[in-house]
């Protein structure tokens, strides 16, 4: 497991409210799509980053984590395992507090990486399951 149940709670409750969901589009039928919907239900303020820099949800989107002009909190990676390293690292530098790898999203490298760049991170799980936990 790579994020134990204090990491996720601090990264949800505690870290701030600003996620970029990295991948998020306007096709409804991708689970980002909902994901990011429960996000903002649960008071999130979600900012879309994917090519196509399309407004989702209300909120305009970005092509890139280092196009978005305001503080971001967490970065939540839709990408396929293979390009979410790099989304990890371009969170860093973007100096993002925590990064979250989708369920199916893995890299271990990353995930180290990440860790000790000094940010929270947790891997292969998903917020809107965890979110409703939180009580």
């Amino acid at each position: 497991m790579y994020g134990d149940s204090a990491t996720v709670r601090s990264i949800l409750a505690e870290l701030g409210d600003t996620w970029a969901v990295v991948g998020l589009s306007g096709n409804t039928a991708r689970p980002a799509h909902g994901v990011a919907e429960v996000l903002q239900r649960y008071g999130k303020r979600i900012v879309p980053v994917h090519p196509k820099a399309e407004t989702v949800h209300g909120e305009r989107g970005y092509t890139s984590l280092s196009e978005i002009p305001f503080p971001v909190d967490v970065v939540d990676v839709f990408v396929n395992s293979g390009q979410a390293g790099q989304v990890a690292d371009e969170a860093v530098a973007v100096g993002a507090r925590a990064v979250w790898f989708q369920l199916g999203v893995v890299d271990e490298a990353a995930y180290e990486r990440t860790r000790a760049a000094g940010l929270r991170m947790v891997m292969d799980r998903c917020p809107a399951i965890e979110i409703p936990r939180l009580g």
